[in-house]
């Protein structure tokens, strides 16, 4: 039911950082996740809210959360709220949490069902003066659907007119963007899982191929090897497909020549990886695309001892274009002087390299933070920069998962996935 690399310990310090982060005499309310209905009866997969697993460790639908440190009766400072685990859902479904293994998992020692949530709620709202509401505040979350944090906030302020309300975001953001040791090891296994991946792709690929078969089995060792599944839709773009950034189709037939770009991760107890690559058809590099190749891993190499306490992944994007444009110059793609203005130089650069050189990576791929956040020791972010050449069907990516430390950044993935070209090739052939 769920997963023991990660003790209660975890959730409850995760929850005692929350608590002293919040202002006096607030309580905090997290909502878990709705279940998406797909079709017919059907149902997509669950995945929780992330926040309410950081906090709580429970992966189940129709759970709730409620943190109130100040509140008079110590019973209710924290409690968690679940569905009814009964006979029907049990033959259906299998088994939910009984109150005293969700307790054991989360550490929190107050479980109610669900069906208690508005009176227990109703007796704690009489004692605080405000109360934090939770959304997923990514800056590129769809606004449609409406989340069940929203919607069931939008309740809790009609119900509640005369409390002071406030976003708990901030406050998450600011405890999930510096990972904890047992994230950290949680990501390496991702990592190592990712790279078993890759290792199969370059036994499996041979021209001819569907790019579905290399995705078929990348998820295959996925799950063979204990993860949950993609931690995102993966790429798997032979030639002018590699092109198209988020190109995820995956259903062309691979040539007998050209390169071959992967960008996938697998999800290992609720934690991203994140991996790109960029490999021959054929098992070897021709001239122009070791060239180019070469030319990228430059800029990753660069790039990545640029990850370290103080900078932001902007001032890195900018240091990364200007790097790219020295490679675009010598690859021939154009000239010192076709670089006749600052408005020009962005378009050739963006021609080339649409997408910035990084994100911060943990329980999403996309994780909690912004490209202005001050890189601080046990931040978790990928390094990718890339080359795309439209008019030559080439694109070019490379990406590993980097954490910051005051020792300077360390690769999640040296030693699992090769990154020079030789060893690509010799990996390919062995």
């Amino acid at each position: 039911m769920g997963d023991d690399v990660f003790t209660s310990d975890f959730f409850i310090r995760n929850r005692q950082r929350l608590g002293s982060m919040m202002d006096d005499n607030m309580l905090a309310v997290l909502f878990s996740n709705d279940k998406m209905p797909r079709n017919g009866d059907q149902y997509f997969p669950y995945r929780q809210s992330s926040d309410l697993y950081y906090l709580s460790g429970i992966s189940q639908e129709d759970t709730i959360l409620l943190v109130y440190p100040d509140c008079p009766l110590e019973e209710y400072r924290e409690v968690l709220f679940l569905r009814h685990d009964d006979q029907h859902t049990a033959v259906w479904e299998g088994s939910k949490y009984s109150q005293e293994e969700a307790s054991e998992r989360s550490g929190v020692k107050t479980v109610f069902w669900v069906h208690s949530f508005e009176g227990v709620l109703r007796q704690a709202a009489t004692w605080a003066e405000g109360i934090y509401l939770n959304d997923n505040e990514h800056w590129g979350a769809p606004l449609v659907p409406l989340s069940r944090h929203f919607r069931e906030g939008k309740k809790l302020q009609e119900r509640y007119p005369w409390h002071t309300y406030s976003r708990l975001a901030p406050l998450m953001t600011q405890l999930r963007l510096i990972k904890e040791r047992e994230e950290v090891e949680v990501i390496r296994q991702a990592c190592a899982i990712t790279a078993k991946a890759f290792e199969r792709v370059c036994t499996y690929l041979k021209p001819g191929m569907k790019e579905y078969e290399l995705e078929a089995e990348i998820i295959h060792e996925y799950l063979r090897q204990g993860a949950h599944g993609h931690a995102f839709d993966p790429v798997v773009a032979w030639e002018k497909n590699a092109t198209v950034l988020h190109y995820t189709q995956n259903n062309s037939t691979i040539g007998s020549y050209g390169l071959l770009l992967l960008d996938t991760g697998c999800e290992y107890h609720h934690y991203a990886s994140d991996l790109s690559r960029t490999i021959p058809v054929t098992g070897r590099y021709s001239k122009r695309e070791r060239e180019i190749y070469n030319a990228a891993l430059d800029v990753f190499k660069k790039a990545r001892q640029m990850m370290t306490p103080g900078t932001t992944i902007e001032e890195i994007n900018v240091n990364v274009r200007e790097l790219l444009i020295e490679k675009h110059i010598q690859l021939g793609l154009y000239t010192i002087g076709d670089i006749r203005d600052s408005q020009q130089k962005q378009k050739l650069i963006k021609t080339y390299y649409p997408h910035g050189t990084a994100h911060f990576m943990g329980l999403d791929v996309h994780d909690v933070g912004n490209r202005y956040e001050r890189l601080e020791e046990g931040m978790v972010l990928t390094c990718e920069p890339g080359i795309y050449i439209r008019e030559e069907n080439i694109g070019v990516r490379i990406e590993n998962d980097i954490l910051v430390t005051s020792g300077g950044p360390v690769d999640l993935m040296d030693g699992l996935v090769p990154l020079e070209a030789d060893a690509i090739e010799e990996k390919m052939n062995p």
